[in-house]
């Protein structure tokens, strides 16, 4: 015999249906997510991307202080929409904020940054100390 949950109140999905963004006159709140983060560590440098679609190159505010890089960034959208006698006139407003403590490791002096198709990337080389070193082999005396 197994045990199955349910739920017959009317509530909760009534609560469901009255709260969904659209109800509130296409309140979008994708815009107040954090974009998604990928960071690889290869040999030489480690390697950060973050999907930020919709922006350009101006948008965004890169700083490295005291070992911790922030990206920031504010977009601005006005938009006209007519609706029979009336014009709705809808604003738009959409930032975020990551900041990430780098290793000591890295060269803050040499990050490099792209942004292309909505992928912003960043190439974050270690320094020659920090490195691996290849075998060496000693010898017997």
């Amino acid at each position: 015999m197994s045990i199955v949950k349910r739920n017959n109140l009317v509530f909760p999905s009534l609560m469901n249906e009255i709260f969904k963004p659209d109800w509130f006159g296409g309140v979008d709140t994708s815009n107040f997510d954090v974009p998604a983060v990928n960071i690889k560590d290869n040999e030489k440098d480690f390697e950060l991307e973050l999907v930020a679609p919709g922006r350009k190159k101006e948008d965004f505010n890169i700083e490295v202080d005291h070992d911790v890089l922030t990206i920031s960034s504010e977009k601005k959208h006005e938009e006209e929409v007519k609706e029979g006698k009336y014009t709705r006139k809808e604003y738009n407003f959409s930032s975020f904020k990551r900041s990430f403590t780098l290793p000591e490791t890295i060269d803050t002096d040499k990050i490099k940054a792209e942004y292309e198709d909505g992928l912003l990337k960043f190439v974050l080389p270690k320094k020659e100390e920090s490195l691996p070193k290849p075998k060496r082999l000693i010898e017997l005396k």
